[in-house]
C-alpha cells in the first residue's frame, strides 16, 4: 500500500497569494505553505538584485575601460575595478547559496538546522534566508573553526 507523495508534500501558496506586508510569526505552523511562499519570494528578489547589480557593474566596467594618461587615475581606476570584481565574486557565490535555498525550499527542508534537525528561528531566516544552521549550531561550528584557526 504506497502512498502517493504528492499527497503528502504541502505546496507552497503562489507568491500572487501572499500580501506584501505578510510578515512570518511564531504564531503560525512553523514553514506553512505561506512562509515558504514568503521565503522564496525574499530569495527570488534578493538574487534578482544581486543579477541587476552585477550587469550594471559590468556596463559600467565596458565602458570604463579606456586608457587613463595619468599613472595615478590609471591606478586608482584599476584598484576600483579588481574591488568591483571581488564583490562580484562574492556575490556569484551567493548566488549560488540563494539557490540552495530555493532547492531546500522546493524539497521541505528549509529552515531546519542542517546539524541538529531543529527549526531555524524565523527571526534569524528572515535576517539570512540563507541560513543553513541554527544560531546556536552556527556559534559552536564558529567557537570550533576558531580554535582550530589558532593552533
Amino acid at each position: 500500500m504506497s502512498m502517493d507523495l504528492e499527497s503528502k508534500v504541502e505546496q507552497p501558496v503562489p507568491l500572487a497569494d501572499i500580501d506584501d506586508d505578510y510578515r512570518p510569526s511564531d504564531d503560525e505552523e512553523f514553514m506553512n505553505p505561506r512562509q515558504l511562499a514568503y521565503f522564496r519570494r525574499k530569495l527570488v528578489a534578493w538574487k534578482n538584485d544581486i543579477l541587476r547589480e552585477s550587469k550594471e557593474t559590468l556596463e559600467a566596467l565596458q565602458e570604463e575601460s579606456q586608457n587613463h594618461p595619468d599613472i595615478a587615475d590609471r591606478a586608482s581606476s584599476e584598484s576600483d575595478r579588481a574591488l568591483e570584481l571581488r564583490t562580484r565574486d562574492r556575490q556569484r557565490k551567493l548566488i549560488s547559496k540563494i539557490d540552495a535555498a530555493m532547492s531546500r525550499v522546493d524539497d521541505g527542508t528549509y529552515g531546519y538546522c542542517e546539524v541538529t534537525g531543529e527549526p531555524i528561528g524565523l527571526a534569524r531566516l528572515d535576517a539570512r534566508p540563507i541560513a543553513t544552521m541554527s544560531l546556536e549550531a552556527q556559534e559552536k561550528h564558529e567557537r570550533r573553526e576558531k580554535v582550530y584557526r589558532d593552533d
